[in-house]
């Protein structure tokens, strides 16, 4: 990036005592204390979370992320739209964030590869943000919906024909995990032999830790790579209509765009995915629906956005003055939070939660306003397409262990399942020359160690320059083996 962070000051949080200025002072200062986003009551029920801050604070509550960061996290269902709509308010332009130009946030702080800005469209308001907004909606509506789908379809195919004999098989780890990196990879102009390390690096980005800012540089070397391979050859994909859009971005916002793309569509569609399997084979109610014709899979998918939004948190704005906002005092600078999965959840607008919402898509689980979510059909037509293209082949799919086994990984920004272990009766392949070999189901997708990340570079290009689609499987199940 050729943006300048302002080094760490050297002075420490202190997680009992925020510095003045920060936004949860005032709340301090009456005897408030932050809630942890990050911890183990966080990792273990986030909703909980959500709700007791709800009782406590209302609509927007002070908390604390990981580093001693402070921020508001915006609970309610209106507060969130209002928050989103109005960037005259809450910018998403991060270089008003006070914590950061006051130098209590270091360079390399795993929270920047997140919230720092960059030359993006998700880091400007006004025009710039018009201009750049333009060239990614066209480009994303260029693709034949129609084509998506049959990409989607083959690669769900080839997932399934590499576990379809066994007659078992963790549906996380072996489908979840790589149908949408997979697809994407396709759409921005990636070949399949970038897939697996790139799946590394986004987990253990999002995940933060010392090691984030290696797997956010490996994503930024590969997609940089390809923007100068598409300026000398273009090709049929993203970035390459990227680089032709009138709007004439540079090469540095044609590969933070593809970052975006990637990094977001990936972690959003895959957990959407692995959230719609689990609805499917642990509700009743919604399995029969779904088999007696009751609710179609994209309305199946549209409940889990309410249910369990692919991010329960979405950073972030920044206030661009002092103002009085739901009940609080927010100063200029202040970082607030979108709270996805407790908007969603506000029983202002849902006091019956189990209520079902088939076709309603006034949920908040892709944003609102002028940044809201330009791929929200693509990460759609992965998961119905890819959720429906199992359940066809695989009818006789049931959970291998009880609901209450079935286990989370979370952070401040979402959570994964772990793992979805199914049984059905073994079948035949589709093509039994050309079916891949099949990612091992024992060990799910981690972050690598950096340096596993960085040198990984060589070894992508190289496969990438070989038969796509052996060498992507074949280097898939080494890793996979590696981590046993």
């Amino acid at each position: 990036m050729s943006t300048v962070i302002p080094q760490s000051s050297g002075a420490e949080s202190d997680a009992a005592i925020p510095p003045p200025g920060c936004p949860a002072h005032a709340a301090f200062a009456q005897g408030a204390a932050l809630t942890a986003l990050y911890g183990p009551e966080a990792q273990h029920d986030p909703g909980a979370v959500y709700e007791k801050l709800r009782a406590e604070h209302g609509g927007i509550a002070p908390v604390e992320l990981e580093g001693g960061v402070p921020a508001w996290l915006v609970l309610g269902y209106r507060e969130n739209m209002e928050v989103a709509r109005t960037p005259s308010r809450f910018t998403r332009d991060a270089r008003l964030w006070r914590d950061w130009n006051e130098g209590r946030i270091a360079a390399d702080d795993p929270l920047l590869q997140l919230i720092g800005w960059r030359p993006d469209v998700v880091s400007y308001d006004g025009e710039e943000h018009q201009r750049l907004r333009a060239a990614v909606n066209e480009c994303l509506t260029r693709f034949d919906r129609g084509g998506t789908r049959r990409h989607v379809q083959r690669y769900a195919n080839q997932l399934i024909d590499g576990f379809v004999e066994d007659g078992r098989a963790d549906l996380v780890t072996q489908f979840a995990a790589h149908l949408p990196m997979l697809v994407l990879s396709r759409l921005v102009g990636l070949s399949e032999g970038y897939g697996r390390k790139l799946v590394e690096a986004i987990v253990g980005m999002v995940s933060g830790g010392e090691e984030a800012y290696a797997h956010n540089q490996y994503i930024i070397s590969t997609l940089q790579s390809l923007t100068q391979a598409r300026r000398k050859t273009p090709a049929h994909d993203l970035a390459s209509w990227f680089i032709q859009h009138p709007s004439g971005l540079t090469d540095e916002e044609v590969l933070n765009h593809l970052r975006v793309v990637i990094v977001l569509g990936y972690e959003t569609t895959t957990n959407l995915v692995s959230n719609t399997l689990r609805m499917v084979l642990t509700d009743p109610r919604f399995r029969a629906s779904l088999t007696g014709g009751l609710m179609t899979l994209p309305d199946a998918v549209e409940q889990m956005l309410w249910d369990d939004p692919p991010l329960l948190v979405c950073p972030a704005r920044f206030a661009t003055h002092d103002m009085h906002f739901a009940d609080k005092e927010i100063r200029e600078g202040d970082m607030l939070l979108l709270g996805i999965a407790a908007g969603n959840a506000d029983p202002e607008i849902r006091p019956d939660p189990g209520a079902p919402m088939h076709g309603n898509r006034s949920h908040l689980a892709f944003s609102r306003g002028p940044h809201e979510c330009s791929g929200q059909e693509i990460a759609r037509a992965i998961t119905d397409t890819g959720v429906d293209v199992l359940l066809n082949r695989l009818p006789d799919l049931h959970l291998a262990v009880p609901e209450d086994q079935l286990t989370w990984t979370a952070s401040t920004w979402s959570r994964h399942l772990d793992a979805l272990p199914v049984t059905f009766a073994p079948q035949r392949r589709l093509a039994l020359r050309s079916a891949p070999a099949a990612p091992a189901a024992s060990a799910p997708v981690e972050p690598s160690a950096a340096k596993d990340a960085l040198a990984a570079v060589a070894e992508a290009e190289a496969q990438a320059e070989s038969d796509t689609r052996g060498g992507f499987w074949a280097a898939l199940v080494g890793l996979f083996r590696r981590r046993r």
